[in-house]
């Protein structure tokens, strides 16, 4: 008898197993996705003040996922999340992915109960002051109040530098990081730090961006990737290959401009990527047009980019020789195959 309980224990485990639904089988029957992004980092996750919509680098990869998977880059509904409660979301099932600047470590990927997608900007902390300060250098702040966010690599990492070269700051840390912001502006804090794109993006809100400073050392390596739910392995594989794809686009030199034109090529490779031949998206659970969708609606890796935090943007943080860049430039953006 016990053996037969035993039996049925171990049947229903694994009948739970199969009922088990993946989270991309839940967004395609919803028909739009719930993306957590972050409000207020300019360039990367904001609210347009004249529009009223989100806007940035991150947002976009939530546009194409929705244009991957609908067709249609405005089946997204937004979520703002705090550096403190982003992972929470998706523990909670509160968002289908998260793309918030958020930093890949080992202790994150091992405690927290996410799985990180591909890193899709590769960043380092910085930390910025008022000009009349008269500093030069993170090491001339022995004493100083020094500002950030809570629940972030950046707050570790200061603490660190502050105890290895016994600097005795005083760190101040909020939820939300345009308080930080306001305690520069107001002499609360004579310095604040985060990653050095997102100073790049305060100094550019502020009323005198040129009485800011951002100093010339780089503190650490932070990796920025989107996120999902652990060990839902088919929902990861479709937003691993999607985030992918925007670069393999840049690298075959596939545009929103040229796509049309590109449709009509005999290049193998291009016609695989395109769907045009096989059945690559159909193995992800993504129709096989996905990538067309993606690039005609939201279009490549170099496109985002540009968009939002190129020369021509209010947030200009250079690319060429940095790790973003292709890898054929020297920089790290680099997608495996696709065949």
């Amino acid at each position: 008898m016990r053996k037969v309980l035993v039996f049925l224990v171990i049947l229903s485990l694994g009948v739970l197993g199969l009922a088990q639904q993946s989270r991309l089988d839940v967004v395609l029957e919803r028909g739009k996705l719930i993306c957590g992004v972050n409000g207020g980092a300019p360039g990367f996750g904001y609210i347009n003040e004249k529009t009223g919509t989100y806007e940035g680098f991150d947002v976009d990869f939530c546009k194409a996922v929705a244009a991957a998977l609908f067709d249609d880059p405005n089946k997204v509904e937004y979520v703002a999340l705090t550096a403190k409660v982003r992972f929470n979301a998706i523990q909670t099932g509160k968002v289908d992915v998260v793309f918030r600047n958020t930093t890949v470590t080992a202790g994150r990927d091992g405690s927290v109960g996410v799985d990180f997608l591909p890193v899709n900007f590769y960043d380092g902390q910085g930390v910025m002051v008022r000009k009349d300060l008269g500093v030069t250098s993170v090491f001339d702040l022995k004493g100083a109040t020094v500002c950030t966010n809570q629940g972030t690599t950046t707050e570790k990492n200061w603490t660190d530098l502050d105890r290895a070269y016994n600097l005795g700051t005083k760190l101040i840390t909020f939820e939300d990081f345009t308080r930080s912001f306001d305690g520069l502006l107001s002499g609360r804090c004579d310095a604040i730090t985060t990653d050095k794109s997102g100073l790049v993006g305060w100094k550019a809100k502020a009323p005198n961006p040129d009485d800011l400073v951002i100093l010339p050392e780089t503190l650490s390596k932070e990796p920025l990737a989107g996120f999902t739910f652990q060990n839902d392995s088919k929902w990861r594989d479709a937003l691993t290959w999607i985030v992918y794809a925007t670069m393999q686009a840049e690298e075959f030199g596939i545009t929103q401009d040229n796509l049309d034109e590109m449709l009509k090529s005999d290049n193998p490779g291009i016609r695989r990527f395109l769907g045009l031949e096989g059945t690559l998206g159909e193995g992800l659970g993504l129709p096989n047009d996905f990538v067309v969708r993606i690039i005609r609606h939201v279009g490549n890796y170099g496109e985002i980019y540009n968009r939002h935090l190129g020369p021509d943007s209010p947030f200009f943080i250079p690319r060429e020789g940095s790790l973003n860049a292709p890898y054929t430039k020297g920089g790290l953006i680099y997608s495996p195959p696709f065949r």
